[in-house]
């Protein structure tokens, strides 16, 4: 189930094949208001709203 987040920065290009680090805020659901880091592939603006697939990080 995807989850809503709104794009709150975008820290750096990653490279020529246009991916982005951003940092977005979850809208909904069982994680609403954590902030993530993401890499997304494309176009991206501020303000943008994504659909994760995931809101969990990994452990080490």
């Amino acid at each position: 189930m995807a989850v809503p987040a709104k794009v709150v920065q975008i820290l750096r290009n990653s490279g020529a094949r246009g991916i982005y680090k951003i940092r977005c805020k979850v809208v909904e659901g069982e994680e609403e208001g954590k902030i993530l880091v993401r890499n997304v592939m494309g176009p991206v603006r501020e303000d943008d709203i994504l659909m994760l697939r995931e809101t969990r990080m990994e452990g080490r």
